[in-house]
C-alpha cells in the first residue's frame, strides 16, 4: 500500500517540496513522484558572498517554508523531513535562522554535512538497471557543493563533498586548490582500466539533457555534453531564456553545471552521464520510506537484493 511522504531539501540555489508515494515490493522500494514544488530562494547568492544569509533571503525562506508547511497539512503525509545543505552549512547566522524558522513554521531543519547528502542521493542507486560495468559513480551537481560518490556492486567504495557547485562558480568563489582537490580524488579512486557508468542528479543535467542529450536513454555524451556547453557560453543569460524557454535561476547556472560535469568527466575518463532525475528529496523518501517500515514492522527487501525505482 503507497504512503506519501513529504520531503524537503534546502538548497543553495532552490528550495524543494517533494511529496512520493513510497511502498515495496518484495525486492523493489518504489517512489512515484506525487508533486514537486521548486522556489528559488538561492540562498547561495547571499552566503558565498557575504557569508551570511540576508534578511530578505531569510524572509522568502520562511514565507515558502510557510507555504510548504500549508501543502503539507493537505496531503497529509506519513512523514516528513527537511535538510538543508551547503549554503546553510556555512551561513554564519545559521542558528538564528534556524530558530526563526522554528518559531515561524514549527518546523525543525536538519543541517546535513556532505558525505550525508551524497550518502542520502546515492539511496537512489538502482534507479536505472545498467549491467556493463559493476563499478557506477554518482555525481550531484548543487549550487554550493557537488557530492560524488562511487560503488562498486552495491557497496560505496568512497564518497565525498566538493565546495564546487553553480553559484560558487556563477559567482567567482572556486579557485585552482578546490578544482585539484577534486582532480585528485577522482584520479586517486577512479579505476583506469574499467568502465564506470556515471550517474548524474540535479536541475541542470536534466535540462542538458532534454535539450541536446539522448531522451530516450535520459543520456548526454561527453562529445556531445561540450557541444552543449560551447553554445550555451555564446548566449547571454536573456537569449538563453527566450530560445530554450528556461527560467533565469536555471539560464544562469546551466553553464557553470555544464563546465563542472566536463571536468569531471575528462578526469575520470567518462564518455556519457546519465540523468535519471533524482536528487536529495528523493533519497529523503527512501529514508522516511525505510525508518517507516522498521516501526511499524512493514517488510523491506533485502538490502544486498534491493532496486530502487524513482519514477
Amino acid at each position: 500500500m503507497p504512503r506519501i511522504f513529504a520531503s524537503i531539501d534546502i538548497g543553495s540555489n532552490a528550495v524543494r517540496l517533494l511529496f512520493s508515494n513510497v511502498y515495496a515490493t518484495n525486492r523493489q522500494i518504489i517512489s512515484e513522484k506525487a508533486t514537486l514544488v521548486r522556489i528559488p530562494v538561492r540562498l547561495g547568492l547571499d552566503v558565498f558572498q557575504t557569508g551570511s544569509i540576508s534578511d530578505h533571503r531569510m524572509g522568502l525562506l520562511i514565507r515558502t517554508l510557510q507555504a510548504f508547511k500549508l501543502l503539507m497539512d493537505v496531503y497529509q503525509p506519513v512523514a516528513f523531513r527537511a535538510c538543508a545543505t551547503a549554503a546553510m552549512r556555512e551561513a554564519d547566522n545559521q542558528k538564528e535562522v534556524l530558530r526563526r524558522i522554528r518559531k515561524r513554521t514549527g518546523m525543525d531543519i536538519e543541517v546535513i554535512d556532505g558525505h550525508e547528502e551524497a550518502r542520502l542521493i546515492s539511496t537512489c542507486n538502482s534507479s536505472r538497471p545498467v549491467e556493463e560495468s559493476p563499478w557506477h559513480l554518482y555525481v550531484d551537481v548543487g549550487g554550493g557543493s557537488t557530492e560524488i560518490t562511487l560503488f562498486h556492486g552495491t557497496s560505496i567504495m568512497a564518497s565525498e563533498s566538493f565546495r564546487i557547485g553553480t553559484i560558487r562558480l556563477l559567482t567567482n568563489h572556486i579557485g585552482k586548490p578546490e578544482w585539484n582537490t577534486m582532480k585528485e580524488w577522482i584520479k586517486f579512486w577512479i579505476p583506469a582500466d574499467e568502465p564506470v557508468i556515471c550517474f548524474g542528479s540535479g536541475g541542470n543535467i536534466n535540462k542538458i539533457v532534454k535539450l541536446f542529450g539522448n531522451q530516450a536513454e535520459s543520456s548526454i555524451t561527453r562529445k556531445r555534453l561540450s557541444v552543449a556547453y560551447e553554445e550555451l557560453l555564446t548566449l547571454p543569460v536573456e537569449e538563453r531564456k527566450s530560445r530554450y524557454g528556461m527560467r533565469e535561476d536555471r539560464a544562469d547556472v546551466i553553464v557553470p553545471a555544464a563546465e563542472i560535469f566536463l571536468r569531471l568527466m575528462k578526469w575520470a575518463g567518462i564518455k556519457e552521464v546519465i540523468a535519471p532525475k533524482f536528487g536529495l528529496a528523493d533519497g529523503l523518501a527512501i529514508a522516511q520510506y525505510e525508518a517507516y517500515a522498521k516501526q511499524n514492522g512493514l517488510p523491506l527487501p533485502v538490502e544486498g537484493d534491493r532496486v530502487v525505482q524513482i519514477t
